[in-house]
């Protein structure tokens, strides 16, 4: 063999060693770059879902605090071995919320309830922790610290973490105010009682007005029929005088029919305040029912006239007022006097009529006289409405009504104004 073909084997030999030696050289290092690559990935994976899953946790701590704050609502947590209490988020209305700072305990946050609530709140968070219900729900009132006033809260709460005993650990729940709820459910419970009320008052009236127009309807029809039959002129006077005083009575129920009928269709409506002398409203009462006095035997007077006040108030419903009150004065007095005055009590002006008549039995002399179709005396002709209308005129006047009376010796009616 020549030595150039010595010399070219002996280079194909060098140069497979040379690749024998680099590939035993770049193994290693493709291995390393790919074993590199690899744990790079993973690192990315790992970043890119701890990113994802912390978007999913601020998106949902959003929706939290945003149905937290709809809602105003407190969480509460409390750690049951040490039994104490903490509100860990509070959107609550601060005005008048109580707050329980960390460390407090359950009895003294308990007691800041009202004492009626105190064991019913103890007894169900017993319930809780004993396994007897899974979710605590109450509802009830909070003293505000250092105040007279109440609020009305709502707690729900459920164990939040238990040992490997399954014996409760810490019990977390929310609290709410409920105030504008029970608003809600009073004035819902109001319109009921007032609805049952009206049915029957409405029942009540029914029964009323058909015997009260009927007596003095039948006066009036057997009386008129009997005076044609009547020749005698003292009977045939007596007679008149007996329809006259039937058409009287009948016209004051209708009277009191329409004054009742129009405070409970319109309400108080609007108030004329004016300011007036109170001796020119008794003066044009006096004209009014002098004569009726004068038939009766009966004298009606003013006490005191010279020194009346003046008064700022609404004149109309005042004289309707007195008018029902010196009708019934008139109605009760068989002899002696009908007397209106005014005088000062307790910072007010109180507005009377006082009577000599017969009085009020002291087991019906009471604010029961001025509910609606209540009577004294059952015989006595009427529908029990004047007083009625005496208390819820005087209630549109920011007023109060009364009576005093003794039986046998009189009565006093009264109406207090704001001076």
């Amino acid at each position: 063999m020549t030595v150039i073909n010595y010399a070219l084997l002996f280079s194909l030999r060098s140069l497979m060693r040379l690749d024998i030696l680099a590939w035993l050289i770049c193994i290693p290092l493709i291995v390393l770059a790919v074993v590199v690559l690899w744990v790079q990935y993973r690192q990315h994976h790992q970043l890119v879902s701890d990113l994802q899953q912390l978007t999913k946790l601020r998106s949902h701590s959003v929706e939290y605090d945003l149905v937290m704050k709809a809602m105003r609502l407190a969480v509460w947590r409390m750690d049951v071995p040490s039994s104490t209490l903490e509100i860990e988020i509070d959107y609550r209305d601060h005005t008048n919320s109580i707050s329980i700072p960390p460390g407090t305990k359950v009895e003294d946050a308990v007691a800041q309830l009202l004492p009626e609530y105190q064991e019913t709140v103890k007894k169900g968070l017993e319930d809780l922790l004993a396994g007897r219900v899974d979710v605590f729900h109450l509802q009830f009132q909070v003293r505000v610290p250092h105040s007279d006033e109440t609020y009305w809260s709502e707690g729900y709460a459920t164990v939040d973490k238990r040992d490997i005993q399954g014996t409760p650990l810490s019990v977390v729940g929310t609290l709410m105010r409920i105030d504008q709820q029970k608003d809600i459910e009073k004035a819902l419970m109001d319109a009921v009682y007032h609805a049952e009320e009206s049915d029957r008052l409405k029942t009540a009236f029914l029964q009323n007005i058909s015997h009260e127009i009927r007596t003095p309807l039948n006066a009036i029809v057997g009386f008129s029929e009997v005076l044609t039959m009547v020749e005698e002129q003292e009977e045939r006077q007596n007679l008149i005088a007996l329809i006259k005083q039937n058409n009287t009575h009948l016209l004051r129920l209708f009277d009191d029919i329409v004054s009742m009928s129009k405070l409970e269709a319109r309400g108080a409506g609007t108030l004329v305040k004016s300011t007036f002398e109170l001796k020119e409203v008794f003066q044009a009462l006096m004209v009014k029912y002098k004569p009726k006095a004068d038939d009766a035997g009966l004298i009606l007077k003013i006490e005191h006239v010279d020194s009346l006040p003046v008064l700022t108030t609404d004149r109309d419903r005042l004289r309707e007022i007195l008018n029902q009150y010196l009708s019934n004065a008139l109605k009760f007095t068989t002899e002696g006097q009908v007397t209106m005055g005014c005088s000062e009590y307790d910072g007010k002006w109180r507005v009377w009529v006082k009577d000599t008549g017969k009085g009020i039995p002291e087991d019906k002399c009471n604010d029961s006289l001025f509910e609606r179709f209540v009577k004294v005396d059952e015989f006595t002709p009427g529908m029990g409405l004047g007083l009625s209308i005496c208390r819820t005129l005087a209630m549109t006047l920011d007023g109060d009504v009364g009576l005093e009376s003794t039986l046998g010796k009189g009565s006093v009616f009264w109406v207090e104004l704001k001076k």
